[in-house]
């Protein structure tokens, strides 16, 4: 395997590569700008100059310097190559680039929303000089909404041109250009045309400094006090993988997570900034039942023993074929399964579908690789291997339009039915049309969904479910990938995940002992392909400070 030494680390690496790629790879922290993994490769920062030795093949490979520094993002690497990144040459050329970048940025640091994740900051003190000798006043450049999400802050642009890049290469729509030369350069979108392509907030990722900001998570948080939760998206199929950014229980903002196989670097806006359901101020939050035709909150032990005393009351040994289970695709595949399992264990013969699934428009690629997906679910795959996997036929498991029909035909003999929901707020009252509440009818229903929506007045009994972020599980996305994810936040008060009430439904029924929902022990129950495919997530990040605090 070739091998290159930066600053006397021996770095290994595999096929053609950068030399910045290869520190990157080996955990050598080389200074980088303009470089970005998803992005083509400029060396136009020059932060990450260094003074390299080659082999010389004219002379026996022997080491020679080569005479100019090299920018190592964009200098292939070759074996045996040795790299001097805090050799004299290059950090006097740091100091002088970092000196450059300061001259007409604003020292707006306590203001600014990049402050404790700003590169510009850290390299500063890293490999910036200790103070400025520049005395003149500095060029103000204007402040302006580039974009529905999108504010830019033109004064601390470094021209790194990522957004530029990214706009041409990945979304392929070119809103941003560099417009000017020498002091007067600037990035900005072109006239008339603004900042709103469906990636468009990604921007806001990938600029090294304060420059595009996120409208809006502007001043809502300090990104210190943060913490970091990897997850799944929750809205969509795509199955991107994303941090989830919360302090004290509340989410404040999602971020991509990096996975070449899925998302790459980045996530749509609509997974950016659809999960505001979850704090909806009219989530459910209490269980309900019908009490002469009036919902009445009660306690969850009164909700479980009302619904054990009516579906008894329909579902026996002789009465078989009397239940019916809708799981949303909404949920996880784990949660699927305990549904499932504990109607099957209620009833042999019951009715296992799998909730509506909304589609809108078709699946749409970018020129960069990113594809939108039309299914705005995170789970129907999932639910349905789940489901397929306790009736044992895949035949067995109903869509939603084939549940209605037999629901609707008076020669059904089902007398009870479990509906889950548990969608996004874009789709709460879309999935409960007509249809469905015509084939409910007067049949016993208990409705598991987390907001309100036309169903919620007529269920007979009504319990708060829990959203994506509130607990752990697995999706499937529209691949067929298999990922868990994590507990971010705690269930709103009052509510619990569907696999809890699951569980503490088969306790009342005496069909199971009372648990607490496990999704990793649920998945080793489940065993197959949830067990041997499921691509598990690293654990939650702590932030921790720069400084160290000292006790007075």
């Amino acid at each position: 395997m070739p091998t290159i030494s930066i600053d006397g680390k021996a770095c290994a690496f595999e096929d053609q590569k950068t030399i910045l790629q290869v520190a990157l790879e080996n955990g050598v922290e080389i200074p980088y700008y303009c470089y970005h993994p998803g992005l083509s490769i400029v060396a136009s920062c020059r932060i990450c100059l260094a003074e390299v030795e080659a082999p010389n093949p004219r002379k026996d490979n022997k080491l020679e310097m080569i005479p100019k520094l090299m920018p190592t993002c964009q200098t292939p690497a070759t074996d045996g190559m040795a790299v001097h990144t805090r050799s004299p040459k290059s950090i006097a050329n740091q100091k002088a680039v970092m000196e450059y970048l300061l001259i007409n940025h604003p020292l707006d640091c306590p203001v600014c929303d990049q402050a404790g994740e700003c590169y510009l900051q850290d390299y500063s003190y890293r490999y910036g000089r200790s103070g400025s000798r520049f005395l003149e006043d500095k060029i103000k450049q204007p402040t302006k909404d580039i974009g529905p999400h999108v504010k830019l802050y033109a004064d601390r642009c470094i021209m790194c041109s990522r957004c530029v890049r990214f706009t041409k290469e990945v979304t392929g729509t070119g809103e941003i250009g560099v417009f000017g030369r020498g002091s007067s350069e600037q990035i900005d979108v072109f006239p008339g045309i603004p900042l709103d392509n469906e990636l468009s907030a990604n921007v806001v990722d990938i600029c090294p400094v304060g420059a595009l900001l996120d409208k809006d998570f502007m001043f809502s948080q300090r990104v210190w006090f943060l913490q970091e939760t990897p997850s799944i998206d929750g809205i969509t199929a795509s199955g991107d993988n994303i941090w989830i950014h919360h302090n004290e229980g509340r989410i404040h903002r999602i971020k991509p997570r990096a996975n070449p196989q899925v998302n790459r670097w980045w996530i749509s806006d609509e997974i950016r900034y659809g999960w505001k359901f979850i704090h909806r101020d009219d989530r459910l939050r209490r269980p309900r039942r019908m009490q002469y035709g009036t919902p009445i909150e009660v306690d969850w032990a009164r909700a479980c023993a009302h619904v054990r005393e009516k579906i008894q009351s329909v579902v026996g040994p002789t009465q078989t074929g009397t239940l019916a289970l809708s799981v949303s695709p909404m949920l996880a595949c784990e949660e699927a399964y305990l549904l499932g399992r504990f109607a099957l264990e209620l009833d042999p013969h019951a009715t296992l579908a799998v909730g509506p699934i909304p589609i809108h428009g078709e699946d749409k690629t970018l020129p960069g690789g990113y594809t939108i997906r039309a299914e705005k679910c995170p789970n129907s795959r999932g639910v349905r291997r789940a489901l397929e996997m306790l009736a044992g036929d895949a035949a067995a498991v109903l869509d939603h339009t084939a549940l209605i029909e037999k629901l609707s035909d008076k020669k059904a003999t089902t007398a009870a039915v479990i509906v889950t929901g548990n969608y996004a707020d874009s789709y709460t009252d879309a999935w409960v049309d007509k249809a469905l509440l015509t084939a409910l009818g007067k049949k016993f229903t208990v409705l598991i969904d987390t907001l309100p929506n036309d169903l919620t007045p007529k269920a007979d009994v009504v319990l708060p479910g829990a959203t994506w972020a509130e607990k752990s599980g697995t999706f499937e996305n529209a691949d067929g990938r298999l990922q868990c994810f994590r507990q971010s936040i705690a269930a709103l008060e009052g509510s619990r995940c569907e696999g809890q009430i699951a569980l503490d439904l088969a306790a009342a029924f005496g069909v199971g002992e009372p648990a607490v929902y496990d999704a990793e022990k649920v998945r080793a129950q489940m065993g197959g392909a949830f067990t041997s495919d499921a691509h598990d997530v690293e654990q939650e990040v702590q932030r921790e400070p720069d400084m160290e605090y000292v006790a007075l």
